[in-house]
C-alpha cells in the first residue's frame, strides 16, 4: 500500500500537467489570455487533494517549523524572492484595474502555500530515499515545465527563457529545503516572486516583453 501511494505521488505531476495542458488549450480557445484563471483555480484543487490525501497534519505543521542551519539558506531563498522586484518597479501601473489586480493579488496570497507543499514538501519528502539532487531536479523539471503551460496563450510567459528561470528557482528552492527542513522562508520568498513578477499582468501581456 504504502509503495502504491509513494508511485501516485511521484507521478502525479504527469496528472497535473496533463490537466493543465488540456485546460490552456480547451479554454483558451474560448476567454484567451484569461486562461489562466481556471488553470490556477483547477490546479489549486488538484494541489490541494495531494497534499491532504498523501500526507498527515503533522507533517504539514513540520514545513512550517523554524528553519535549521545557517541562516545563509534563508537569505538565499528570499534573494531569489526578490530578483522580479525591477518588473514590479517598471511596470506597477499595469495594476490600475479591480480585474487586473484583484486576481493579482489572490493569487500571491494563495498559491505560494499550495505550491511549496506539493512540488517541494509533498514531491520531496516522498523522494527522500532518492539521491538528493536526483529529487531536486526531478522536481524542479516538473515545476518549470507546468509553468510553461502558461505560455501558451501568453508571449511573455511562453519562451526557453521562463523554462530556464522557474528551473533554477526550482533547484535553489528544493535545496534549501533540503538544508533546513522547513518551507517557512521559501514559501515567503514565493510570495515575493507572485507579488513581485505581476502575475495577472503578465498572463494578460500587459506590458512589452522586451522592456522587462
Amino acid at each position: 500500500m504504502e509503495l502504491t501511494r509513494k508511485k501516485i505521488v511521484i507521478v502525479s505531476p504527469f496528472f497535473i500537467i496533463g490537466i493543465n495542458f488540456g485546460i490552456a488549450h480547451l479554454f483558451g480557445n474560448i476567454i484567451g489570455k484569461w486562461v489562466f484563471i481556471p488553470i490556477i483555480l483547477i490546479e489549486w484543487c488538484l494541489f490541494l487533494f495531494f497534499i491532504l490525501r498523501f500526507t498527515e497534519i503533522e507533517e504539514r505543521k513540520k514545513w512550517l517549523l523554524k528553519a535549521k542551519g545557517p541562516i545563509g539558506w534563508t537569505i538565499l531563498a528570499v534573494c531569489i524572492g526578490l530578483l522580479p522586484l525591477p518588473l514590479f518597479l517598471t511596470h506597477y501601473n499595469t495594476l490600475s484595474v479591480w480585474s487586473v489586480w484583484l486576481p493579482w493579488i489572490l493569487i500571491a496570497l494563495i498559491n505560494p502555500w499550495l505550491e511549496e507543499f506539493y512540488w517541494r514538501g509533498l514531491l520531496l519528502d516522498y523522494t527522500r530515499s532518492w539521491n538528493k539532487w536526483t529529487g531536486i531536479i526531478y522536481t524542479s523539471l516538473f515545476f518549470a515545465l507546468n509553468h510553461a503551460i502558461f505560455g501558451i496563450h501568453s508571449e511573455l510567459n511562453s519562451g526557453i527563457t521562463i523554462i530556464i528561470a522557474t528551473f533554477v528557482m526550482g533547484l535553489i528552492w528544493g535545496l534549501v529545503y533540503k538544508k533546513t527542513d522547513s518551507l517557512k522562508w521559501i514559501i515567503f520568498a514565493h510570495f515575493l516572486v507572485d507579488i513581485l513578477n505581476l502575475s495577472a499582468a503578465s498572463f494578460l501581456d500587459l506590458y512589452e516583453k522586451g522592456n522587462w
